[in-house]
């Protein structure tokens, strides 16, 4: 399974309306085990991640007011890939697979925050 990136608008009752995401943006936010061993490993935590890491134990709500902070947080991640990119967890994937596959997952999630931002909604990670 994979994890998706959404985008949500707030209707007048508070309650959260998915767009269609256009057919230029990606979706995919990485596979189901990077919970742990990407978003919520010990050393994004060390950056100072305090979004990603919910990603280890439940999907990540980012809501409108925390875009801004949470698009910061991508930022620095974008930053310092090579910090807490997984070494070793899986023999058949090479660090080089690791850094490209997440630097373009943290890409969907950058375009889907910055698409919320644009529209006053949020995203999810799911």
């Amino acid at each position: 399974m994979s994890l998706l990136v959404s985008v949500y608008l707030l209707d007048e009752n508070g309650d959260r309306q998915f767009p269609e995401t256009p057919a230029a943006c990606e979706e995919l936010a990485g596979f189901e085990s990077w919970r742990t061993e990407v978003w919520g490993n010990e050393a994004v935590r060390a950056l100072g991640a305090r979004f990603f890491p919910v990603l280890a134990e439940n999907d990540l709500y980012v809501t409108p007011v925390q875009i801004p902070d949470f698009i910061r947080e991508t930022k620095v991640l974008r930053a310092n890939l090579a910090s807490f990119a997984p070494q070793g967890v899986d023999e058949r994937r090479t660090r080089e697979w690791y850094l490209e596959g997440i630097s373009a997952r943290l890409a969907d999630i950058q375009i889907a925050a910055g698409w919320a931002l644009g529209a006053g909604g949020g995203i999810v990670i799911w």
